[in-house]
């Protein structure tokens, strides 16, 4: 009995010995377990160190080695979706506003904060960043209702013209704004509309009175042949207004559409005022004006196309002398303006009225039909499209009774 006491007492105590080795083991591996996830936790490491099959702990680390991993998957899936959102947004040029229950905006991109001219607005309440009260009446109604609103309007101190899709969804509370700026559709709307009625303004004149005089004819004047010889002469120069007009349509189109190259060549800017000047002399003798090139004896070569520079300058200069009264002057002049000389046009005539000055190099566009008389309106839009053909821009001041200066810049050469 006290052998079979004493074998038992052994057993148990090295049995004991054994599960308290292993114990002590599991608490040893658990602790490095342990720190390494805290370490991870902390930054100091990668998910990746995780290991597999941790004795004792090979279900669990295997289970929170696979659960990481398929984590960090996931994780990087939702950065490259966000990466490619963002970039999406960035890029878009429409404005895109997420507002939460609450109003405040939770996400917008560089648009929205552009067209509002609000800066950040993170945070900020809807109403705080469109300042329009029926943009944000739009958006409410579309938060109460949850039916997609839009609306379209003019913003006159801005001179903009924006429309608005407020999408909401209400399960999550939050709505989506999408802004468009149309104003730059809403000017070529525009510029069309006028285009086409200036058309047929400038289509009309010409064609009644062919009309007229055909039929005067028809009804005898044909029969007496010097009355005919009238009409006939009266029929000529309406037929070459009208085919001047669409001569220079087909230039305009041309030099739009950039079917017309321009021949650069290193050009003296002073050769070209000369140029034009002498080509208008007889015409500005005729109307009683004095015509003048000022130019200085250092002003240097251009790149241009030599000819279109000269057709700019000569129609400055014919409308120059057209709107200036006999006894007054028109003077050229040119000066170096950095990387470019500056051309100038000026006169002594009726001047622009600030509220015609803006659209001046609009296709027909004329001030005052009544005092405008002939031409065809596109002279000016030929000449700003040259222009800037060339890398330059064109403008005008003017001062209603008191003349003009008419001013375009061309690339030293």
């Amino acid at each position: 009995m006290n052998w079979l006491l004493g074998g038992l007492g052994i057993l148990s105590f090295v049995l004991a010995a054994f599960l308290a080795w292993k114990y002590f083991r599991l608490l040893r591996h658990l602790s490095l377990y342990t720190r390494l996830l805290q370490n991870i936790v902390a930054g100091q490491t990668t998910p990746e160190s995780l290991p597999s099959n941790v004795p004792g702990l090979a279900t669990l680390s295997n289970a929170v080695r696979s659960l990481t991993l398929n984590l960090l998957t996931k994780l990087e899936e939702t950065e490259t979706q966000r990466a490619e959102l963002s970039a999406v947004l960035d890029r878009m040029t429409d404005g895109v506003l997420i507002a939460n229950s609450k109003g405040r905006i939770q996400l917008a991109n560089p648009a929205a904060e552009m067209l509002f001219e609000t800066g950040s607005v993170i945070g900020k309440t809807v109403a705080e960043v469109i300042r329009h009260h029926q943009l944000i009446d739009a958006w409410r109604r579309a938060q109460s209702s949850g039916e997609e609103q839009s609306i379209a309007i003019e913003i006159p101190t801005r001179k903009r013209f924006l429309q608005l899709f407020v999408l909401p969804d209400r399960p999550k509370g939050i709505c989506l704004l999408l802004v468009q700026d149309l104003t730059r559709l809403r000017r070529l709307e525009t510029v069309r509309r006028d285009f086409i009625s200036n058309v047929s303004h400038e289509l009309r004149t010409p064609l009644a009175s062919l009309k007229a005089l055909t039929e005067t004819l028809r009804d005898g004047a044909l029969e007496d042949p010097e009355a005919a010889r009238r009409f006939l002469n009266r029929i000529e120069t309406e037929v070459d207004a009208l085919s001047q007009m669409a001569a220079e349509l087909l230039e305009l189109t041309r030099i739009e559409s950039g079917q017309a190259p321009l021949n650069l060549k290193s050009v003296a800017a002073a050769r070209l005022l000369e140029i034009a000047a002498d080509r208008m002399r007889a015409q500005a003798e005729r109307a009683g004006l004095s015509l003048t090139v000022e130019v200085g004896q250092d002003l240097p070569y251009v790149r241009a196309d030599a000819s279109r520079l000269e057709q700019v300058l000569v129609n400055l200069i014919h409308n120059a002398v057209k709107f200036t009264p006999p006894g007054g002057e028109v003077r050229l002049s040119a000066i170096v303006e950095g990387p470019f000389v500056r051309f100038s046009v000026q006169d002594t005539g009726v001047g622009i009225s600030a509220e015609d000055l803006p659209r001046v190099f609009e296709r027909f566009y004329k001030s005052d039909r009544a005092r405008s008389g002939g031409g065809t309106g596109l002279g000016l839009s030929i000449a700003k499209h040259i222009v800037e053909a060339h890398g330059g821009r064109i403008w005008a001041e003017s001062v209603e009774g008191q003349g003009s200066i008419f001013y375009f810049t061309v690339p030293v050469g």
